[in-house]
């Protein structure tokens, strides 16, 4: 079973949100807060890893989508996904010249993609999943978290996420 995890908003966040709630980190996105275009300082959202590890253990394959581009950001997201431990952090898929994420998606053609709302850039139109075709759509299990809240609440068994509610359409956790 192939995971693609959304970095930025999903899987890691800017360190200005490690002692606020939700709604101030979403906040702090919308305002630019110091530190959000400092990839270097970004942090784990709640227990991702240990979550991820889980879905490892059983065989999952796990694979990261980042929105940064440039070799440099590239460079900072993945050293923070080694520095904290992220299995498979060298699996992390970009946008090349010309694509978009869900050319990535669709591309990689992942069991289960796990991103956020995008509550802070402008909501479903920054999303993936709405945009990739609806012939393929039927063979991703697609599940919204709401952005910067993490993914401890999804199971820990990876059977149980593609039996999520509204599995192959959309699943809001």
């Amino acid at each position: 079973m192939k995971i693609l995890i959304f970095t930025e908003g999903t899987a890691i966040m800017h360190a200005a949100g490690a002692r606020v709630d939700r709604a101030e980190r979403v906040q702090q996105s919308m305002n630019g807060v110091e530190g959000i275009n400092d990839f270097t300082s970004y942090i784990p959202v709640g227990n991702v890893i240990e979550k991820l590890k889980k879905w490892m253990a059983q065989g999952a394959e796990i694979c990261y989508l980042t929105s940064r581009t440039t070799p440099d950001e590239l460079n900072d997201v993945k050293n923070v996904l080694e520095k904290y431990g992220f299995p498979d952090f060298t699996n992390l898929l970009f946008r090349k010249e010309g694509q978009t994420y869900k050319d990535v998606a669709e591309e990689l053609l992942p069991d289960i993609l796990i991103e956020d709302d995008c509550e802070s850039i402008g909501g479903e139109s920054e999303m993936t999943f709405p945009h990739i075709k609806p012939e393929l759509q039927g063979k991703i299990t697609s599940i919204v978290v709401r952005e910067f809240a993490g993914i401890d609440n999804l199971p820990d068994k990876i059977g149980s996420l593609i039996n999520v509610e509204g599995a192959s359409t959309r699943k809001e956790i």
